[in-house]
């Protein structure tokens, strides 16, 4: 039976609440009474008047009608957009309490959901964190006669209109300007996400850091991109930095940037960009890490702890277009990558040669499935890294992982719970948590990213 306080709470109404912690979407954690209250662009140490905008059977939600007593975490956001288009949900609050908040975060999952006592260790921050992106995409909105472009509301497909987005690198926020701009003067119809109408849904920029360079891929609903000529001509007259401009067709009523059929409208067909003394050859549907100041960080950590003296066999799992595999390569014997995106694996080839590794290979295939195939292949690994999707390993390339008995184990991951719950399996099928290090490789969000070493128990 709910309790009268639990009766009382109603839609629509304020309530004065005191903010404890943060959930895994960045809102405050409250209670009214004993119902659990989720308030949005609340963090700890806040109290608030909040009014309820929807009960659910366990929670209910809630928004700030005002801030009665600020937490000394409390900051102004530095873009001012922030609390519009909830890109960054942590932008109100001081960098250094975000870091303590990861950190807490990992160790809750590592407590809560694996059931491991082991210490988490400080998660490294940026020195300066701000303008880290090298990927941004803009879904695009508005009229013919009035174009906006900027990232989607909270819980809606309204565009948010923006002119700089503190987070992208300053080369980004140009390029959108631009987009905006030519767009809007050649009068191209914008993507209407409710009728299903228009033409420009995305456009999609990346940036190298080290050339300094920019990538605009142009997203349609429709298979034709009007005035395709004339939009390159003007970008690149207001660009001398852009060295390709692509054309993506999406005629799909989805929530998916990319569609399957792409082009290339003008430029070069790859972005270069570096981490430390590598290159790296960039398309427009790689996987590249958005913070490459980070990325050097979180690779250096994989190096330290995989601690390889140049005689290994190493499995680079969910390899992507190949960056922790290279890196290591420069100290192991002989790499072996494995990737489902085909060109992924492409470009991950690309990436061995200009590298000029010759001890490296890449193969196409699910991991699951592939893992079998590599040790039929007699290439029997001394050291796994795995580097998943959000969704985390697959349950049968964990039962390979554990059958294979391969001494050490880095599982490199983008979301604690995901993460915890691997762990748990992998200890309890002989391996043992050493370290576990978390990344800051998106500041003023709730991501976070861990490095986990495991080493097999011997027995």
């Amino acid at each position: 039976m709910p309790s009268q306080q639990e009766l009382m709470i109603q839609e629509g109404q304020t309530y004065k609440v005191v903010i404890t912690d943060l959930n895994q979407e960045g809102e405050g954690v409250g209670r009214v009474g004993n119902v659990v209250v989720f308030v949005s662009d609340a963090i700890p140490g806040d109290v608030v008047l909040a009014r309820v905008i929807s009960l659910k059977k366990s929670y209910a939600q809630a928004i700030i009608i005002e801030i009665v007593d600020p937490s000394p975490a409390r900051v102004t956001p530095a873009c001012p957009a922030a609390k519009q288009c909830g890109g960054c949900q942590l932008a109100h609050m001081a960098y250094t309490e975000q870091l303590a908040w990861k950190q807490k975060h990992v160790q809750a999952a590592m407590t809560r959901i694996a059931k491991l006592d082991v210490p988490v260790e400080p998660v490294i921050g940026m020195n300066q964190p701000a303008a880290y992106r090298n990927k941004a995409e803009f879904p695009v909105g508005g009229t013919s006669q009035q174009t906006v472009l900027g990232f989607y509301q909270k819980r809606s497909h309204v565009v948010v209109d923006i002119e700089e987005c503190a987070i992208q690198h300053p080369l980004i926020n140009r390029a959108m300007n631009a987009v905006k701009e030519v767009v809007a003067e050649l009068q191209i119809p914008p993507y209407d996400y409710n009728n299903h109408s228009g033409v420009i849904r995305h456009a999609v920029i990346r940036v190298s850091f080290s050339t300094k360079t920019v990538m605009i891929i142009l997203v349609t609903r429709t298979a034709k991109l009007p005035y395709a000529s004339e939009l390159v001509s003007r970008l690149t007259s207001q660009l001398p930095e852009l060295r390709s401009v692509y054309h993506n067709i999406n005629p799909q009523m989805t929530n998916m940037v990319f569609g399957s059929e792409l082009k290339l409208l003008w430029g070069e067909p790859h972005l270069i960009d570096h981490i430390g003394n590598l290159q790296f050859a960039i398309s427009p549907r790689s996987f590249f890490q958005v913070n490459p100041m980070q990325t050097k960080v979180l690779y250096d950590v994989i190096k330290h702890a995989a601690a390889l003296t140049g005689t290994e066999v190493v499995w680079d799992l969910y390899c992507g277009i190949g960056t922790i595999g290279l890196y290591l390569a420069v100290s192991a014997a002989k790499v072996v990558g494995v990737e489902i995106v085909p060109e992924a694996v492409e470009d991950a080839k690309i990436n061995a040669k200009l590298n000029g590794f010759d001890h490296v290979q890449f193969f196409t295939g699910n991991v699951e499935d592939m893992a079998p195939r590599l040790l039929r292949l007699g290439l029997r690994p001394d050291l796994i890294v795995v580097d998943p999707p959000r969704k985390g390993c697959d349950p049968q390339l964990l039962a390979t992982i554990a059958q294979v008995r391969v001494p050490r184990l880095i599982y490199v991951s983008c979301n604690p719970a995901t993460l915890a719950r691997d762990l748990a399996f992998l200890t309890e099928n002989g391996y043992v948590v050493e370290l576990v290090q978390p990344v800051d490789m998106f500041p003023h969000t709730v991501h976070v990213e861990c490095v986990t070493l495991m080493s097999r128990v011997k027995k």
